[in-house]
């Protein structure tokens, strides 16, 4: 009996069920990654560059049950990057555009500027090593941060959906779904206003 055991166990001990929902939320997250940045990645990697990518940014199709339980933590990830971004706005106005190892950069390393850019920045290097351990990959935490949070960042949750598809699995009939983020693919919904009855006749 399962009382009171929250998640589903996917067939994997622990530490694989964490293993495989890092890799699915750092994968939905890599999604978004520009073409140019992936390609060369896989090419430095030794991977096969045309197989295995992405059809359309931001979504990914994967089993029911799997994006059901990822879901939860991508939405985390994401709470933390926008409650982050205020810290970011904020540094800005004691950060330096000097080049690092210049004069000007050494010098603003020993002003107070830079420890009220230190204090500024900490909320958001504490939630970038959050991601990190949640994610596991640099360039997943990369892309959160630069081009997921900022369109999020009016937003106070529910950043993903999950749309359950009609053609199962081939193989095992397992059932197929698609996690994606909101806000891009949305459908609106069209107000028809119906025709008022006249009464003159």
């Amino acid at each position: 009996m399962r009382h009171r055991r929250k998640g589903r166990v996917l067939g994997r001990n622990p530490s694989h069920q964490r293993a495989l929902l890092r890799n699915l939320a750092s994968a939905l997250f890599l999604t978004e990654i520009d073409k140019d940045s992936m390609l060369t990645r896989r090419r430095r990697e030794g991977f096969d560059i045309e197989s295995n990518a992405p059809k359309v940014p931001g979504r990914m199709v994967t089993t029911l049950e799997k994006a059901k339980e990822v879901r939860p933590v991508v939405e985390r990830c994401i709470t933390l990057a926008c409650r982050s971004l205020k810290a970011a706005e904020g540094a800005k106005e004691f950060a330096t555009s000097a080049d690092r190892g210049s004069a000007e950069w050494k010098a603003w390393r020993k002003s107070e500027k830079h420890a009220k850019w230190v204090a500024a920045t900490m909320p958001l290097v504490n939630a970038r090593r959050k991601c990190l351990v949640m994610l596991g990959d640099k360039q997943a935490v990369n892309v959160l941060f630069e081009r997921v949070a900022p369109r999020f960042s009016d937003r106070p949750g529910g950043y993903t959906r999950v749309l359950r598809l009609a053609k199962p699995r081939l193989g095992d009939a397992g059932t197929r779904a698609i996690i994606e983020f909101v806000g891009v693919r949305d459908r609106a919904a069209k107000k028809v206003k119906a025709a008022k009855p006249s009464f003159d006749s």
